[in-house]
């Protein structure tokens, strides 16, 4: 058996790109979990992506990553992938 292995990326992006780019990363698909983080990489937000946040699920996190967008200047999202 083999195990799946996780790959890391980040990415800088303003705040006014950042629900943009969330909604691109999900849409790619083979996207495990989200990370956003601020400037100084602290984790504000962690978005386990399942199938079911592509539904009605994702509505909360859509509102609390456009909060976030409003507090911040520049974030780092952090995507996992299964290879």
């Amino acid at each position: 058996m083999s195990e799946e292995e996780t790959l890391r990326e980040e990415y800088s992006v303003s705040s006014e790109d950042l629900v943009r780019k969330i909604k691109e990363i999900i849409r790619e698909g083979n996207v495990t979990k989200i990370i956003v983080k601020n400037e100084r990489g602290e984790s504000l937000l962690e978005i386990p992506v399942t199938v079911g946040i592509l539904g009605i699920l994702a509505t909360p996190w859509i509102t609390t990553l456009g909060i976030i967008a409003a507090v911040m200047s520049k974030c780092r999202i952090v995507v996992e992938r299964k290879r």
